[in-house]
């Protein structure tokens, strides 16, 4: 008889539901509320596996199961995980407790409702490496260039050339979170067209990516966009991702290259400036420099009949302290413009911050 192919969703599902002293890290109260609430729901059987974390402000869910994606169950049981982490804040008197919670009560699923969420379902190869990225002070089109390079890039993931099942490329879903539309390019053919969209990181952002010679799911993406869904700022989006690696798809090296740039993203201090996306161990990402700069975390595991193995920390490698030098250097650099452009968003950007309420002072005033 042939193997057993097991059948296996991750959902990495994360929110801001209060930090100690203003915005940077969780209080390790919240995480041992949330591991309690997991460590419940895996003695029942709702879930497989389970770890809790942080990166930053944001407390992080990462679940197996069996249930498929945007399970209602799997989604209460996130949302009333992070209620009760609320509950938590209020008690210590953290701050902004329960700010990325948009409802009073769970509708069914978490769409909408304020938590990031990225979930994928697979069936489990003989070996089956993912890495699960978590993201604070910026906004989910933040994946945009990195994600561009792991998977259309030769130059910067080699097997896209030598690797015959990569060699047809893939399949990029963009999603527009201004008009909700969806549209599928493929590379390498459709680079150019691909690139005219996810260049502008506020609007159009990758959601998934897809082998194209079988489909397989290679790559998921968090699109929530808090100020559109509340209109009005309320934290940053602060994104999560998962990337499959090994096997036809590209290396955990070839993944990792991409953040050895410390490209510029949106989010920073109250979500209204520029800066460097930090690659560091989880130990790190306690943003306190201007409530920044914007940081990344990378859990790489094994998953075997739907259990976690790992994590591996994988930003926490000497490899990488050249790029943390130099997002410092960005990070100075962009700061001497104060209040100024680039260093702040543009205007557009800017009416989903409390800039808005100033200007209308000023009209007052007039």
């Amino acid at each position: 008889m042939g193997e057993i192919l097991v059948r296996t969703t991750l959902s990495v599902i994360k929110a801001d539901v209060g930090s100690l002293v203003g915005h940077h890290v969780v209080h390790p109260e919240q995480i041992a509320c949330a591991e309690k609430s997991l460590s419940e729901a895996k003695e029942t059987g709702l879930i497989y596996d389970y770890r809790v974390t942080n990166c930053g402000d944001d407390l992080q869910l990462i679940m197996t199961h069996r249930k498929g994606e945007e399970n209602p169950e799997i989604h209460r049981l996130a949302w009333e995980t992070f209620k009760k982490a609320t509950e938590v804040s209020k008690q210590l008197g953290l701050y902004a407790a329960g700010q990325d919670l948009l409802s009073e009560a769970f509708s069914g699923n978490l769409k909408g409702m304020g938590p990031g969420y990225a979930e994928i379902e697979f069936e489990e190869r003989p070996s089956e490496p993912v890495i699960v990225f978590m993201a604070d002070k910026t906004e989910p089109g933040a994946f945009n260039l990195p994600l561009y390079k792991i998977f259309a890039d030769p130059f910067s993931t080699a097997g896209l050339v030598i690797d015959p099942n990569m060699h047809e490329g893939f399949k990029f879903q963009i999603l527009d979170v201004i008009e909700d539309n969806v549209y599928e390019l493929k590379t390498p053919e459709e680079s150019y067209d691909l690139l005219a969209l996810i260049g502008t990181t506020g609007r159009y952002i990758i959601k998934r990516i897809l082998r194209k010679a079988d489909n397989l799911v290679a790559a998921v993406v968090s699109v929530t966009r808090l100020s559109l869904i509340a209109g009005r700022y309320v934290g940053k989006d602060d994104p999560v991702a998962i990337v499959r690696a090994q096997h036809g798809l590209p290396a955990v090296g070839e993944v990792l290259e991409p953040f050895s740039f410390p490209h510029l993203v949106a989010g920073w201090m109250r979500g209204s400036h520029y800066g460097p996306l930090m690659p560091v161990p989880q130990k790190y990402a306690r943003c306190t420099r201007f409530d920044g700069p914007p940081r990344i975390i990378a859990f790489g595991f094994q998953i075997k009949d739907s259990k976690l193995i790992g994590p591996s920390d994988l930003f926490d490698d000497p490899a990488f302290d050249m790029t943390r030098m130099k997002a410092q250097e960005i990070a100075d650099y962009m700061r001497r413009h104060g209040p100024f452009m680039p260093e702040r968003l543009g205007p557009e950007e800017m009416e989903y911050t409390t800039l808005p309420k100033v200007l209308e002072k000023l009209k007052v005033k007039k």
